[in-house]
């Protein structure tokens, strides 16, 4: 009876944990290049449920053996194993600012990679980013909104002291008669990445391979790749399961009160 319990809950939990993934993938629809989280949902180990008892032996004795019956398995529950993030490419949209940029996932040697912008976090750590909606702060420097530095190709900030720069489709700005090559990082499996607060991520970069090729476009965002109608047919189908698994639960709270309060009744 108790194991009902922890099986029920532990379904709740789960959904419940979906809705919560899922509410933030909804509200970063509008973000430029969000990628949104897909929730894996993973069963804890199934238990073999068997009889004990014993079998008499007609010996002069009597002569008891234990004996079992296997009678089925029984699932213990449900948890989510990781929030995966869909690393797909999201549309473009053109804006016409000269700050904004979009990275075009292009063909790489190995068919697999992706490239993010490379910034500087309020700690001078180095993150990554898709979100190219940049702008230029008080001191002449590229700037994400949330004032992190956009870093060029030896991890210094990018100084374009206005707004007036052009940035060529191979990533490189081109300012005052400088060429600065924007801090392109590439990962062979972005999935190695750690997804953190202010759509930036962490992890150790690759060497860009020979022979690849993208672009970069001026003027231009990425869209989140939230699919905001699955997302939403997504959340009624954990909303069900956690309203399931809550009737479930509500019929062992009764059993159990029953069986508390009506079974050892004395008449």
């Amino acid at each position: 009876m108790l194991r009902g319990f922890y099986t029920a809950a532990s379904g709740m939990i789960s959904q419940q944990r979906q809705q919560e993934s899922l509410a933030n993938n909804v509200a970063n629809a509008n973000t430029p290049g969000y990628k949104s989280d897909q929730a894996t949902l993973r069963a804890f180990p199934e238990l073999l449920i068997q009889q004990m008892g014993t079998k008499k032996i007609p010996t002069t004795n009597g002569l008891n053996l234990p004996i079992s019956q296997p009678i089925g398995s029984l699932n213990t529950g449900a948890y989510i194993h990781e929030m995966v993030p869909d690393y797909a490419q999201g549309d473009l949209r053109q804006t016409g600012m000269t700050t904004d940029m979009a990275i075009v996932n292009g063909v790489f040697p190995d068919e697999t990679g992706s490239l993010f912008f490379t910034v500087q976090n309020e700690n001078g750590e180095v993150r990554y980013t898709r979100n190219g909606n940049f702008t230029v702060d008080g001191q002449g420097a590229l700037v994400t909104n949330q004032g992190y530095h956009v870093l060029d190709q030896v991890g210094n900030p990018i100084e374009t002291n206005g707004m007036e720069f052009t940035v060529t489709p191979d990533g490189v700005v081109q300012v005052e008669g400088q060429n600065i090559q924007l801090g392109l990082a590439y990962f062979v499996d972005a999935n190695d990445l750690v997804k953190e607060g202010d759509n930036l991520f962490n992890g150790e970069a690759d060497d860009l391979p020979a022979g690849a090729m993208f672009t970069v476009e001026q003027g231009s965002l990425e869209q989140s790749n939230v699919d905001s109608l699955k997302v939403m047919t997504e959340m009624m189908e954990a909303y069900r399961m956690f309203e399931t698994n809550q009737r479930v639960l509500k019929a062992y709270d009764e059993s159990m009160g029953k069986a508390v309060n009506e079974i050892g009744r004395i008449g």
